[in-house]
């Protein structure tokens, strides 16, 4: 009898740890910080699993081409398994643009030397910002070629990407066509897949240390 008290208390300590290892992994599982999908411009936020088949038909950003301050093309194919935020500006800008781009300076200084991560400036004037005016202001303002790409090109597709794939703008429900100005200070993180997991005010700098704590976040759930 007193050999099966001993077997029985063995068995039952045994379980004890092996319920407690579970324990342990779902507190984990429950703990770890996910961030959400956005879709469209109300941003209502989607919790989905990165697996799941809905994400095949989720809201992703579109093919284009633009070109940037060295005479590069820049297309999706560039951004492919990148991380990377964006925004629109433009250089001549006397308000909120030199805040917004010393804000985004802090994004490119914090992940510098990572591969995985880049920035995206898109001008809203792309008449007047060629490739030499953006190229001087990327040195006025100490941005990193390869790791900041500010970008020129068609007017008509510039102003498609921020109002119907970025949705940069706030004003919803109203009606705008290509001829009204695109001036915003909102920041959008897409993920590796091409998916927008975040907006954020550009002039905000508390914003912009969510940001980079967001980006840690979809690196360590790669």
């Amino acid at each position: 009898m007193k050999k099966y008290n001993s077997v029985n208390k063995l068995s039952i300590y045994i379980l004890a740890l092996v319920l407690f290892g579970c324990g342990q992994k779902e507190k984990k599982a429950s703990t770890e910080i996910v961030l959400p999908y956005y879709n469209e411009a109300t941003f209502t936020p989607h919790w989905l699993a990165k697996d799941k088949d809905e994400l095949n038909d989720f809201h992703p950003i579109p093919k284009f081409s633009l070109t940037n301050q060295d005479g590069e093309t820049i297309t999706r194919k560039t951004l492919e398994g990148k991380i990377y935020v964006t925004n629109f500006f433009f250089t001549s800008c006397p308000g909120i643009c030199p805040k917004m781009t010393t804000n985004m300076r802090l994004i490119q200084d914090a992940f510098l030397h990572d591969d995985d991560v880049l920035l995206l400036s898109h001008s809203v004037t792309p008449d007047f910002d060629s490739v030499p005016v953006l190229k001087e202001y990327a040195q006025k303002k100490h941005v990193v070629n390869g790791k900041w790409h500010l970008l020129t090109g068609d007017r008509d597709q510039i102003y498609s990407l921020g109002r119907n794939s970025y949705f940069v703008e706030e004003d919803l429900g109203l009606e705008k066509d290509n001829d009204d100005f695109l001036h915003t200070e909102n920041v959008i993180l897409v993920d590796q897949n091409g998916y927008i997991r975040g907006i954020y005010n550009g002039l905000n700098q508390a914003s912009m240390t969510q940001l980079i704590e967001d980006i840690q976040t979809l690196k360590s759930n790669l």
